[in-house]
């Protein structure tokens, strides 16, 4: 027997040694972002075979239960076939009939208000749970639409992940932790799934981030916290400092950075360890994705902890290499005819070389693609040219997964005032390059006006209320989040002249429109507040608009058109509308017909129309539905009478829209859909806000000299007095 093979067999026997009955095992992953690319007939399926790993990996160890840390899909609303693979994966790996062996102490009905099934799944006696999994949700797969759903709650529903960490407030936030115990062990999970890291860094300065304690024996507790932010600085407040975090915690898994950081590193101030798993699959062409994948088996005993790095097998190499043409200045001169085709030449060198290093790293796992990931990053400023980056990868077409995107080209700036600086900082560049490839488009937005002209610049709305409803229409698919909240702050706006009592002169309006704005400018928390209120009338107009039309029928249509035009009025559109243009009769473009899209039409009509206007559904009659009237759309109808928002038409221009009211027809066919209940997440009176600090707190690793574990103290009395 060699020594390696003796070698892993005594770690075998050490390990086994730690599994008794007092011993958390754990599968630690985070941002596996299932779906990514799977329209890609190369890299279509490489989230979904790395996850299949994990699950097979869980199960060969035997693990309590597997925690995810958010991004499990790649999607907000991912497809039915990821979907489908997901729970079809969850299913083969995490349902049997082995016994769970710790149990729940806290409330669950607090730890899963949010779901329809408030307890954990292993608990529910449909149900058949071997290998429970707990997951909080990242800012791909966070909650949206009128009922704040995410992919998570179609699978906590299904009974196959139990979804925790939820906060719907953006004001203030008290997580509550999922308490459990094994043996003598007690282990304390908390979570907190993806906010906006500017709402939540404000969040955290205010003090209304609140982590509730046990009430009894808070220092017995291994308290584990799970969060989903940008760890490394991105702007002023576009990040989490670890400082915000409370210090008697003592392991902190961090989702959403990608970069593998698996092995846990102290935090001197706050004396807790992070650990960043990093993602499972490359989403970016970016260095920190080069870093090998690696999952953990996390074991908690009593205050003591391991953490074992494993090597993901099914992930697809990839080899990143920059090049800066300035610094070969004997093979390339700009001048001369043929450096093009030098360049050309030598980046075919480079490629080469990492497809060789590729073939010889690969490890035959059959699993494994075949085909690496290869970037070339090449910087050509002092006079170069770049040369086809599309004849270039011709040549690597068969060899590669991205043969489109092999060779970036970009150009150094330059720094005219720094004529001795004459070396390229490609690190700074870098950084520089990742914060554009992250831009959101509420930046770009903001962005855009900062840069227009002044005769394109907002008058009105602010560019952070315009760039987030933006981001809920492009990220989440909330069609009416733009057109809400121009009418929410236009009603505001509205309300805020009439208050003041200023004279209806233009110029006047004008300037108290703009020191209106420049206030709300400045206080960002009430517009963040504005913005929710927005989307939440856009969620629920929506599924108002959606509900109420399967109340409508043609003949109804029919009717309510005949009496509008009988009427010297104009007819007014629904302002509760659905997605997408209206249908109904004689409606022109650019209005909301009463029936929304997706609207039901099916179903008998009435043989003959009602004359008192009635509509009859199954047994039971109803009134017609009464027409909403829309909210007025200029800041000039703040300054017109009451007198002259009458029944009677009046003279206004062709665009503005005549609000009639002299409708007898009762509310009952529209009755208000009222919205879900949420659950009170504030915590039970079993915990306690940060309860006194545990003076010799500390947490003690195993003694394993194993280079895939991470293990930096030998001696646990060691490790306490150095958190004293």
């Amino acid at each position: 027997m060699c020594g390696a093979e003796e070698e892993l067999l005594n770690r075998m026997s050490a390990e086994r040694n730690l599994d008794d009955e007092d011993t958390f095992k754990i599968l630690i992953a985070t941002d596996l972002h299932l779906g990514y690319l799977e329209k890609d007939a190369i890299r279509g399926n490489d989230t979904l075979v790395t996850f299949d790993e994990i699950l097979r990996c869980a199960q060969e160890n035997v693990v309590d239960f597997i925690l995810l840390g958010g991004d499990l899909f790649h999607e907000n609303k991912p497809s039915r076939k990821t979907l489908h693979t997901c729970m079809e994966l969850l299913r083969k790996y995490c349902m049997g009939d082995n016994p769970i062996h710790f149990e729940i102490l806290s409330d669950q009905s607090v730890n899963f208000a949010f779901s329809k099934f408030p307890w954990v799944n292993y608990h529910d006696g449909n149900l058949n749970i071997s290998t429970p999994v707990f997951s909080i949700h990242g800012n791909h797969d966070d909650p949206t639409g009128a009922d704040a759903l995410c992919a998570l709650d179609l699978l906590s529903c299904a009974g196959l992940v139990n979804h925790f960490g939820r906060s719907l407030s953006v004001e203030k936030t008290d997580i509550s932790p999922v308490l459990m115990q094994k043996g003598n062990t007690k282990l304390a999970l908390y979570g907190l799934g993806a906010i906006p890291d500017e709402r939540l860094y404000r969040m955290f300065v205010n003090k209304q981030v609140t982590m509730l304690r046990p009430k009894e024996d808070e220092d017995s507790w291994f308290n584990i916290f799970v969060i989903h932010q940008n760890r490394s600085k991105h702007g002023a407040t576009n990040y989490i400092p670890e400082q915000f975090l409370d210090d008697f915690l003592d392991l902190v898994i961090w989702g959403h950075e990608h970069e593998c950081k698996i092995a846990p590193t102290r935090n001197e101030q706050q004396l807790f360890y992070v650990s960043q798993p990093g993602s499972t699959v490359v989403t970016s062409l970016s260095p920190g994705e080069a870093v090998k994948k690696h999952i953990g088996l996390l074991r908690i005993k009593g205050k003591k902890m391991n953490m074992r790095k494993i090597p993901l097998k099914t992930v697809r190499q990839f080899f990143i290499e920059d090049v800066v043409l300035a610094d070969y200045p004997d093979i390339f001169n700009p001048d001369h005819p043929k450096v093009t085709q030098k360049i050309e030449a030598f980046c075919v060198e480079k490629v080469e070389g990492m497809l060789d290093v590729a073939e010889r790293e690969r490890i035959g796992n059959p699993r494994q693609p075949e085909k690496p990931l290869i970037r070339l990053r090449v910087d050509y400023s002092g006079g170069f040219e770049p040369f086809s980056t599309l004849r270039f990868s011709q040549k690597f077409v068969e060899r590669v997964a991205n043969p489109k995107d092999i060779v970036h080209f970009f150009r150094h700036r330059d720094q005219k005032d720094k004529k001795d600086d004459l070396q390229i900082n490609f690190e700074k560049f870098a950084n520089k390059s990742s914060e554009i490839i992250t831009l959101r488009v509420e930046d770009l937005v903001k962005q855009y006006f900062k840069t227009a002209e002044k005769n394109v610049q907002l008058s009105l709305l602010t560019e952070r209320g315009m760039g987030e409803a933006v981001q809920e229409f492009v990220d989440k698919e909330e069609k009416d989040a733009i057109d809400e909240l121009v009418k929410f702050q236009l009603e505001k706006t509205q309300r805020f002249l009439k208050d003041r009592h200023i004279d209806a002169t233009e110029d006047k309006i004008d300037e108290e429109v703009r020191h209106f704005r420049e206030t709300r400018r400045k206080n960002t928390a009430e517009e963040d507040e504005e913005v929710q209120e927005a989307m939440s009338r856009a969620r629920a107009h929506r599924t108002e608009g959606k509900d109420t039309s399967s109340l409508i029928s043609d003949d109804d249509m029919v009717v309510s058109e005949e009496k509008a035009a009988d009427s010297d009025e104009s007819s007014v559109p629904i302002a509760n509308r659905g997605r997408g243009r209206g249908r109904g009769r004689a409606s022109s473009r650019g209005q909301s017909s009463s029936t929304a899209r997706g609207g039901s039409r099916r179903g008998s009509r009435n043989s003959g129309r009602e004359t008192n206007n009635e509509c009859k559904f199954s047994s039971r009659t109803y009134k017609a539905p009464v027409v909403t009237p829309v909210k007025n759309k200029f800041i000039m109808d703040a300054f017109k009478g009451s007198s002259r928002r009458t029944a009677q038409t009046l003279h206004q221009s062709p665009e503005e829209v005549i609000i009639s009211d002299d409708s007898d027809m009762e509310e009952s066919c529209l009755s208000s859909f009222a919205k879900q209940n949420q659950g009170n997440s504030s915590g039970s009176g079993s915990f306690s806000r940060r309860g006194s600090q545990n003076q010799s707190k500390g947490v003690n690793f195993y003694d394993d000299d194993d280079e895939d574990e991470f293990d930096p103290f030998k001696s646990s009395a060691t490790a306490k007095g150095n958190r004293r």
